[in-house]
């Protein structure tokens, strides 16, 4: 039996626009990283879209492969966003778009 934890990291990350909190969780078989910002979550595909669009929250999701996984919150920022919730589409968020640039227009909203 392995008694080592999940490992879980968090750190600042500068943009343009100003400062996140990236994170990045990993346990055995699997991870995922998100980008926090005041106004929302830039995030990887784990995260769901219909219950935090209930509650009007802003939330970009970008979608990564089984051979390439986004693991670290770093590989957000060239990760295209494939789906995201209405508050983010408020903030000019789509589809499309690379994570650094969903995470600035949310550092811009927050500003």
């Amino acid at each position: 039996m392995n008694d080592e934890l999940p490992r879980t990291t968090s750190r600042r990350l500068e943009f343009e626009n100003g400062t996140a909190l990236g994170i990045s969780n990993r346990w055995e078989g699997g991870q995922y990283c998100s980008i926090l910002t005041r106004a929302g979550i830039v995030g990887c595909g784990i995260y769901d879209l219909v219950t935090p669009a209930e509650f009007g929250q802003a939330i970009a999701i970008a979608k990564g492969t089984p051979a390439a996984p986004l693991v670290e919150p770093e590989d957000l920022f060239d990760a295209k966003i494939v789906g995201c919730t209405p508050q983010a589409q408020g903030y000019g968020i789509r589809p499309g778009m690379t994570g650094r640039e969903a995470v600035e227009l949310m550092l811009e909203a927050s500003s």
